[in-house]
């Protein structure tokens, strides 16, 4: 694949107070032909986020068109899984509602933070999300000790394929603690319930402590997967996968079509990659440096 990048979108917003911080993990949403759906988390001045949207031209999405002026998704009540912070997730139609997975924070005493996945649903076209439930529909399991965070959700047949972050540990790095995770798989007949059954589809290489946020796209009746890795020496950068079932994946890290720019918004990091097509064009949004801090770009997919 190869990518060019078309430039720089969005970036916090110094006056709204609950978004003045970052916008980390853009996720595209067709609004309507004419108009792609960013969902993002915007971050508070303490670093807590809370889901917000920036919208788009379908045709160049440099055009920002609107940015909403109050939380699509809130944090959760006090004492839940997500009372310190929510962030996408993957967005998908269903019918007539709009289902926002995503995944929500709580600080504990003995560790750095929890992180497990919960799911909102939207009756009033995306603007506004409330929750199926206030615990987790994807909660803490024996390989998902500290984060089962899911990032991408694809209907197929009768099927709901869910790919999720899991993570039972944590990494030293000049003594502050990072979380490590690899990426697993599971399924659900209904997007509510799900089964995991513990394979580890990518797992980490080299200096990598954790490997996450997988997005999963089909191609040519193939399954990519763009991930997210970092690295004890401090890399953060995008990756790609390949696979024939969704389930057993191959890494192609050097096929991924995309590295960072020699200076800028993203030539420090590139990282939390997500695809959209429209018009016959294929999107990518993705993170710049410091995991959201310089907001988000876009590039266009120029040829597979």
């Amino acid at each position: 694949m190869k990518w060019v990048k078309k430039g720089f979108i969005y970036g916090p917003d110094a006056t709204l107070l609950w978004a003045k911080d970052s916008a980390l993990t853009p996720t595209p949403l067709l609004l309507d032909e004419e108009t792609i759906r960013v969902y993002a988390g915007f971050r508070d001045a303490s670093g807590v986020s809370r889901i917000g949207f920036v919208d788009v031209d379908s045709g160049s999405p440099d055009i920002i068109k609107r940015v909403s002026t109050h939380p699509a998704l809130d944090i959760g009540i006090n004492g839940m899984f997500d009372d310190n912070g929510v962030i996408l997730g993957d967005v998908i139609r269903v019918n007539d509602d709009i289902r926002m997975y995503y995944v929500g924070f709580q600080l504990v005493s003995k560790v750095k933070f929890l992180a497990f996945s919960g799911l909102a649903i939207s009756k009033d076209g995306g603007d506004t999300f409330e929750r199926y439930s206030n615990v987790p529909i994807l909660d803490r399991a024996n390989d998902s000790l500290f984060i089962g965070a899911i990032h991408s959700v694809v209907k197929i047949e009768d099927q709901f394929h869910i790919w999720y972050a899991s993570g039972n540990g944590w990494e030293l790095i000049n003594g502050v603690p990072y979380p490590q995770y690899r990426i697993r798989h599971a399924i659900s007949k209904d997007g509510f319930n799900i089964e995991t059954d513990g394979h580890v589809c990518v797992d980490v290489e080299g200096l990598e402590y954790r490997i996450g946020r997988p997005r999963v796209f089909q191609l040519n009746n193939h399954f990519f997967m763009h991930y997210t890795r970092g690295t004890t020496d401090r890399q953060y950068l995008a990756g790609l996968a390949e696979s024939l079932d969704g389930v057993h994946w191959k890494r192609i890290d050097s096929e991924l079509g995309i590295s960072l720019s020699e200076s800028g918004w993203d030539s420090k990091h590139l990282c939390y990659p997500a695809l959209i097509t429209t018009k016959g064009k294929t999107y990518m949004f993705y993170n710049g440096n410091d995991m959201g801090k310089a907001g988000f770009g876009y590039a266009q997919l120029e040829e597979t």
